[in-house]
């Protein structure tokens, strides 16, 4: 077996793949030891994950939905108290609905001395932009294509064989072609209830989906929290994921076509 990302061989790799990060809560969508080699599944985890983890965004998020790193550590957020003095908030998995505030010393003196306890925590940040996020997505979108090809050994063969994916390969493992141009949006609120197949509310963490336009073009498309991002197979390009959303009202394509039909479809659920 060939790795899909460097093509070497992987035969002797211990590590299992996770599509969608362990610290964005997801348990299920996972590649068998082999798919990726053990030294691209470290690569990643240390230069492509832990920097789109990070981001801010994602950590205000993770921050107001409780989501855990693999350690179980709930990543704090910055915030302000008082006119402009800066703190520290942070939640602990034992008891999440609870928090504590860490202070610098002229901001503790402030805290001390008013009568006012107000903490504004954000809400949320702009949607993230630039070779963190492309090469996330890249990552992704490659082992999202590798496991509807798992069951099938020619599949994966043509996974790494196949040049037309080599700039989205290349660039996830090796920051080619830096300037990846995405799509990206908000499509739902992230507390947003879902009704699922057995009628109970749930929250969708996360869905993702392979989608090809009627002109042939293939694309990714990832929701996190109802943040959706696209990226092109094909090369450094996004024109045609734009217009045929012009041409379909802005419909998502994890709502449209073949996925109209069902709400709750390859989607983890929390």
């Amino acid at each position: 077996m060939q790795c899909i990302f460097c093509k070497h061989d992987s035969n002797d790799s211990r590590s299992i793949e996770h599509i969608i990060p362990e610290s964005l809560g997801n348990e299920s969508h996972i590649l068998p030891k082999g798919v990726v080699c053990d030294k691209c599944n470290n690569y990643f985890s240390r230069k492509v994950e832990k920097p789109f983890l990070d981001l801010e965004v994602m950590k205000i998020l993770r921050f107001h939905q409780i989501i855990p790193s693999k350690r179980g550590n709930i990543p704090p957020v910055e915030a302000t108290i008082g006119s402009n003095y800066p703190a520290t908030v942070i939640k602990r998995m034992k008891d999440p609905y609870l928090f504590s505030i860490e202070l610098c010393p002229t901001a503790f003196e402030y805290a001390k001395n008013t009568k006012e306890g107000k903490v504004m925590i954000p809400a949320g940040a702009p949607l993230p932009v630039g070779p963190v996020v492309s090469r996330f997505l890249a990552k992704v979108a490659l082992e999202a294509m590798a496991q509807k090809l798992i069951k099938n050994p020619a599949g994966i063969e043509y996974l790494v064989n196949e040049i037309q994916l080599d700039s989205l390969r290349n660039h996830a493992r090796y920051a080619q072609n830096n300037e990846w141009p995405f799509y990206s949006r908000r499509i739902h609120d992230p507390d947003k209830l879902w009704i699922n197949e057995n009628g109970n509310k749930v929250q969708v963490v996360h869905e993702f989906d392979i989608f090809k336009t009627e002109v042939g073009e293939l694309y990714f498309v990832l929701s996190i929290f109802g943040m959706e991002f696209a990226i092109n197979y094909a090369g450094p390009a996004i024109d045609g994921y734009i217009q045929w959303l012009k041409d379909n009202d802005n419909a998502s394509p994890l709502y449209y076509g073949k996925n109209s039909e069902s709400l709750i479809k390859g989607k983890t659920e929390d």
